[in-house]
């Protein structure tokens, strides 16, 4: 960062900043202002100025300034929170500071404001040096940030999970989209992660497809579309299984015995399937191998055009009967588990766990139980990665089963494991059922919105013209519109699919987004100036409102991330983009960049700025999953 402390210096920063341990000036340059406020604010009060520093954030509008220090959080007994921020306002040296241009009381908190003069000289250049890398701190993945010899904290997060023999629908997007970001924020982060799809390919579920298999099973349809034949055979044995699921779920609510419904019809029959499969039956394991083989390479297909990859396919058929008979020896010995009407139980209520109820975790017949298999897979992930941390990245229907894998492992002594587990919840994509057949296959939706933005891109064929591969265009704006609209909002709300609404180049959504970052790369192909032209503008001409609230929001994108490492939320950054994205588009016009009326000086100068938005927008496209494109 010599380039950046030459340009300090010059207007007389001192270039020796002031020391922080948490500071990551490398990385953030906000963090090079948070240094100097955490010194000279810890001085005014007689306080350690890491305190300050931790406390320190950005603001949440630029009207209100650029950071904000909330007094309250301070922790100062014997003072006002007010007094304290009248305090910092009134003893804050501004003129001592020229990267600081207001510093301000506002009830409770201290807020200041970046000088205009100076942002730009700090930010982009920034921007210009870390390119792809900027808004990451590879050092937050570090065992020890001190020492990087100490190597990575591991990561495994399990995520998308679909059950073979099923079509991929929107319903699995949001695990896969959401899991897809969160690898990419961790990875960008120094963690070493490791990316796993764990199958729902083992159980009674696969049992009652067989079956359907062998009553509505077709070789040729099968032949001309596996996973979708597959899917209509489940949606015809389950609608003709659901009385007798309905039933049993009844009986079970009022505490009946239900032996005699587990042993006869379709249950039974589903249940006995798959023993035969527990049990090694070559015949029902060959089936099972020929479905799994054929959904598994469809999956990779949907996969690669959502920039989804894995580094792990496993399932709950690949969890070793040795882990699990080590999961429920342990469970046993500590008298965790009881048997009921012959099946294997943990009633959760008498070991502290009173929402968790009870939970089977080997069947009648000696079958495994999802939370058998799921406790196993634990196990065999710790023994094999030895992680840091494990999320699953699950639907928050399944909130009570990761809360008693969880809870089981603590009871069992694995408290090791447990302690390092997280769940990462969201809610459903709202009128989809695979049972009721009302799902849309995520083919056919990706498909039928790279038609409509097909459709749209041709409506300008002089634009048309000069796009390289329109169909590989097109694809990527459809995909955008789909992975947009399920980020759009909070993970844990639930939205209902609408594929004009995510469609449109109107309003926040993905066809928009890449429209903005198209027309960053049009700006530069008309201006012709080189990487080096442009990092070496000069930023001081940069003093328009316009261009300083631009560059003033562009140097709080690494905050941005870092806030997304406590949210975890993909919206944390995609709101962001879409701020960015309208700063931009109220500033077009008065940051002329071709044929600007102030000179070549300031127009490379502004060539630069839109340069370094461009960047941010693709870095945070690309962290989400999406790719950008140039026209």
């Amino acid at each position: 960062m010599e380039d950046l402390a030459s340009r300090l210096s010059a207007v007389g920063v001192e270039a020796a900043t002031p020391d922080s341990p948490n500071a990551a000036r490398s990385f953030n340059p906000v963090d090079l202002y948070r240094s100097y406020v955490s010194r000279d604010v810890a001085q005014i009060l007689g306080i350690d100025k890491e305190i300050v520093f931790s406390c320190l954030d950005f603001s949440t509008t630029l009207e209100k300034g650029d950071l904000v220090l909330p007094c309250p959080r301070l922790r100062i007994k014997g003072v006002k929170p007010a007094d304290l921020a009248s305090k910092i306002a009134s003893e804050f040296q501004i003129p001592a500071h020229p990267l600081f241009e207001k510093a301000e009381a506002d009830d409770i908190a201290a807020r200041f404001r970046f000088s205009h003069r100076m942002v730009a000289s700090v930010v982009l250049p920034t921007i210009f040096e870390l390119r792809s890398k900027y808004g990451l701190n590879p050092t937050r993945g570090l065992k020890d940030p001190t020492d990087p010899s100490k190597g990575r904290k591991k990561m495994v997060i399990e995520f998308s999970s679909p059950n073979i023999a099923k079509e991929f629908h929107a319903g699995h997007l949001r695990s896969t989209i959401i899991g897809g970001f969160l690898s990419n924020l961790y990875a960008g982060s120094g963690w070493d992660v490791t990316r796993m799809n764990y199958l729902g390919d083992w159980g009674r579920q696969y049992g009652l497809l067989a079956i359907g298999w062998e009553m509505f099973g077709s070789e040729e349809l099968f032949q001309e579309n596996p996973t979708g034949h597959l899917f209509d055979v489940y949606v015809k044995i389950s609608a003709l299984f659901k009385p007798e699921e309905d039933a049993y779920k009844d009986a079970s609510k009022r505490g009946e015995d239900t032996t005699k419904l587990e042993t006869c019809g379709l249950l039974g029959q589903a249940k006995a399937y798959f023993k035969r499969m527990e049990d090694g039956d070559e015949d029902a394991l060959r089936l099972w191998r020929r479905f799994r083989s054929v959904s598994i390479e469809k999956y990779k297909s949907t996969y690669s055009r959502l920039n989804i990859f894995f580094d792990d396919y496993s399932g709950e058929s690949q969890v070793s009967p040795a882990s699990m008979t080590k999961a429920l020896t342990a469970l046993r010995e500590k008298a965790i588990t009881e048997v009921d009407q012959n099946a294997t139980i943990i009633n959760f209520k008498k070991h502290g766990h009173p929402k968790l109820q009870t939970a089977i975790v080997v069947n009648r017949n000696g079958t495994t139980t999802y939370l058998l298999r799921d406790i196993g897979a634990a196990l065999e992930r710790w023994e094999k990665y030895g992680f840091d941390s494990m999320i699953y990245v699950v639907m928050s229907e399944q909130d009570i089963h990761v809360k008693r894998l969880i809870a089981a492992l603590e009871l069992a002594g694995y408290t090791d494991v447990a302690s390092r587990m997280m769940h990462v919840n969201f809610g459903k994509v709202q009128g989809m059922s695979t049972r009721r057949g009302t799902v849309k296959f995520l083919d056919d939706i990706l498909e039928e919105c790279a038609v409509t933005m097909h459709g749209v891109m041709r409506r300008n064929e002089t634009k048309y013209a000069v796009v390289e591969k329109p169909e590989e265009v097109a694809d990527i704006l459809g995909i955008s519109a789909c992975m947009v609209q399920d980020m759009s909002g909070k993970r844990i709300n639930g939205y209902p699919f609408d594929l004009t609404r995510m469609t449109s180049f109107e309003g926040d959504t993905g066809p928009y987004l890449q429209y903005a970052h198209a027309r960053l790369r049009s700006i530069a192909r008309k201006v012709k100036l080189s990487d080096a032209e442009l990092s070496n503008a000069d930023f001081s001409l940069l003093q328009e409102p316009h261009a300083v609230d631009l560059v003033r929001l562009l140097a709080r994108y690494p905050d941005v991330i870092s806030q997304t490492l406590k949210t975890l939320e993909p919206a944390t950054v995609l709101t962001y983009l879409f701020r960015l994205t309208h700063q931009l588009s109220s500033s077009y016009d008065v940051l002329r960049v071709v044929d600007a009326p102030e000179g070549p000086a300031v127009s490379r100068a502004r060539a630069a700025l839109y340069e370094c938005a461009r960047q941010v927008i693709a870095n945070g496209m690309r962290m989400l999953g999406l790719t950008p494109v140039d026209r």
